[in-house]
């Protein structure tokens, strides 16, 4: 049975790695794994231990912390935006978003903010 922490950091794995643009493949080679590894670490199958974690972290470029936030396993209040931050379109539309320039970023950020407004 997987375990909801599990879960959670594997889940905040693949988001952050395919937030970088990487492949399993690549991850795993940047952490000395195979990738097979990494699909376990994704789905929770198998817990991450300390120092892979740390290792983990370096290659994405984040703090070991970053895999923990938003933990909160009794509380279903964050369950939607949990199932919406796990949708590829809601990581496609972040990486692009993001490849956008910064004038550009901010001039779309607040036409998105007026159009739900209006809504």
């Amino acid at each position: 049975m997987v375990h909801e922490v599990d879960k959670h950091v594997g889940q905040r794995i693949r988001n952050r790695r395919w937030l970088a643009g990487m492949t399993q493949q690549q991850l795993a080679e940047a952490v000395g794994i195979k990738f097979q590894q990494i699909q376990k670490y994704e789905t929770g199958a198998n817990r991450v231990s300390a120092s892979r974690l740390w290792d983990i972290s370096q290659a994405l470029g984040v703090a070991p912390s970053f895999f923990f936030d938003g933990l909160n396993v009794d509380a279903d209040a964050d369950s939607a935006a949990d199932d919406l931050l796990e949708k590829k379109e809601t990581l496609e539309l972040l990486r692009t978003y993001y490849a956008i320039p910064e004038g550009q970023r901010r001039r779309l950020f607040d036409l998105a903010r007026a159009l739900g407004d209006a809504a």
